[in-house]
Order: structure tokens, then C-alpha cells, then sequence
């Protein structure tokens, strides 16, 4: 039998090493109904990503430069794996350790005890900003930009590229994900609000869809776009450093990493190393991380170079 146990804080009557409850062992070990996210959740993202298709169908932001039918089945088919951790471990297991640190009253909301409303938007704020930071440590740490290469290495951008993600990158994201909601003390529920929530602003401003400049820029007040994403899926290394965040644009303002002066058109979307659709089958994504690791350079050894520009406002 599997043993797990709950840790609680020396001297408390709430907090001593027991056998974790035998539910919440399946829980996390086998397959339930999560309700929220199977019949909402799943269906309601899966509307979105479908409306986002024919938006940017209709009112395409950037020119494709490679065949969207191909880039669609290919970035699908790359992402079952990570859909199946998705349901299998990332959600449920960190689910199972927002039980557990709400039985054993652990983690900073969990402590602080607030309101309703002021925890729900402590839970947004905490969880996107440590997502910023989890995505920044993506890209700067090498074993995790291993895996996270797979996902800039997209030749175009579109709301599929919202799922090119490779597995291995999800099971980190696991390990992430729980210590997340250990820190903060996320409620179970709000976890999963949060992560809906998480995965749609993840398909829009990953999607192709022009708004007109004027409503963009007046969202881009507050939550990351199109066009502000775009920057960071640029082959200049610069760029691609830049545009952290996933839902607010806040944390890329705070840590002075907001880039918003690149017109979409001059955008070269990619990882400069890697140009030649042929290198980027199936097969060779999947190795992609087990590899040799190349540099930021393209095939003619050149670095991509941009200078920055001081902009007030998001460029068309």
C-alpha cells in the first residue's frame, strides 16, 4: 500500500505527520470526474478554440507563411500527450494538494483567512505571477528551455500553437504547479477556475486574430494580446525575452520586460536556429529536447538584431 503523508506544523493540533486519507491517494492515482473542468471547462475552451479559428480565419493579424492545415494536425498530434498528463496528473494531483493543504490549514490564503472576493483576486494575481516567473525560468534554464523549445520553434503563430507544447514540459509544470498551490494555499475550486481561466487567455493572445489597434491597446491595459505575444514568439532573441505573462500584462511592466514597439509585419515568428520546416516533423519535436542544443543563430550564422524603440503604446 502506498503511504503519503500530511505534514502539519510543529505543535499545532492541526499539524502532525498521519496517513494521508485513502481518498484523496485515489484521488490522486486514478482517474475521477473533475466536473468543473470535464463538463464546463474541457467543452468551453474547446468553444473558444474553435471561435478563435474562424476569427482569425476572417481577420488574420500576420501572413502565414506555411500551410495552416499542416501546422494544425502536426501541433494537435504533438499535443495528446500533454492533453492526457493534463487530465491524468496536472490537474489531479494538484487538485489532491490543495485538499491537503486546506485540511492542514497551509499556505499564505489559507492563513490569511479573507473574504470571498479578495481571495479570488489573491488567487489570480498570485498564481499569473508565478506563472510569469515559471515561464521566465523556461527560457532560462536549460534543461527546461529543452523542452519549452518545442513550443517557440513554430514556424507561424496561431491559436494552435497554444497546444504545441512538448509532454515534458507538462510533467514539470506538475511539480511547479503544486508547490504553487502549497505557497499560496489555493483553494481546490479557485485552482480550477484559475486554470480555465489560464488556458483560455493562453488561446487568445496565442491566436492570429487582428482586433482593431485602437480596442487592442485599451486591453492590453490590463491582459496580454495578440499582438503583445507576438513580440515574444520573435526570432530576435531580445524579443522572444520578453512578454512574459499569460493573463495580466502587469508582471512584464513591473520587471521592465514588456516589449510593445514591434509592428506585427516586421515580426519573424520562431527560433532563429531552426527555419527548415523539414527539421520539424513529429518525430524530430518529440526528440527535440534529448538533443544537441543549438545556438541562437540562423543557418547563414547570423544573430537576428533588433534595436528596441521607447514606445507609450502597443504598435499595429
Amino acid at each position: 500500500m502506498i503511504e503519503i503523508f500530511r505534514l502539519a506544523l510543529a505543535g499545532s493540533p492541526y499539524c502532525r505527520w498521519v496517513l494521508a486519507d485513502d481518498k484523496l491517494i485515489s484521488f490522486m492515482l486514478t482517474p475521477h470526474p473533475i466536473p468543473l473542468w470535464d463538463y464546463i471547462g474541457r467543452p468551453l475552451l474547446g468553444g473558444i478554440f474553435l471561435t478563435l479559428l474562424y476569427l482569425q480565419w476572417r481577420f488574420p493579424l500576420r501572413r502565414q507563411h506555411f500551410s495552416m492545415l499542416r501546422r494544425l494536425v502536426r501541433n494537435f498530434i504533438l499535443s495528446i500527450p500533454g492533453f492526457a498528463i493534463v487530465r491524468l496528473a496536472m490537474l489531479p494531483i494538484p487538485l489532491a494538494v490543495a485538499v491537503w493543504a486546506q485540511d492542514c490549514h497551509l499556505g499564505l490564503l489559507n492563513w490569511l483567512q479573507l473574504p470571498t472576493w479578495l481571495a479570488i483576486i489573491a488567487t489570480f494575481a498570485l498564481m499569473d505571477y508565478a506563472y510569469w516567473w515559471w515561464h521566465y525560468a523556461n527560457h532560462m534554464v536549460p534543461l527546461f528551455w529543452r523542452f519549452h523549445n518545442v513550443h517557440h520553434t513554430d514556424l507561424d503563430l496561431d491559436v494552435s500553437t497554444a497546444a504545441r507544447f512538448h509532454f515534458g514540459e507538462m510533467l514539470f509544470s506538475v511539480g511547479f504547479l503544486s508547490l504553487a498551490v502549497i505557497l499560496f494555499g489555493i483553494a481546490p475550486i479557485m485552482l480550477l477556475v484559475f486554470f480555465i481561466t489560464f488556458e483560455g487567455a493562453t488561446l487568445f493572445h496565442h491566436s492570429n486574430w487582428r482586433l482593431p489597434i485602437k480596442l487592442e491597446r485599451i486591453l492590453n491595459l490590463v491582459i496580454v494580446t495578440p499582438r503583445m505575444h507576438g513580440i515574444h514568439h520573435s526570432i530576435v532573441q531580445r524579443e522572444t525575452n520578453s512578454n512574459w505573462g499569460t493573463i495580466f500584462c502587469w508582471w512584464d511592466k513591473l520587471h521592465r520586460t514588456m516589449r510593445r514597439d514591434i509592428l506585427q509585419d516586421a515580426v519573424t515568428i520562431g527560433v532563429a536556429a531552426y527555419r527548415d520546416e523539414q527539421e520539424l516533423t513529429l518525430g524530430k519535436l518529440f526528440a527535440l529536447p534529448f538533443g544537441k542544443q543549438r545556438e541562437w543563430r540562423l543557418p547563414t550564422g547570423e544573430q537576428p538584431e533588433r534595436a528596441p524603440q521607447q514606445v507609450d503604446e502597443l504598435a499595429e
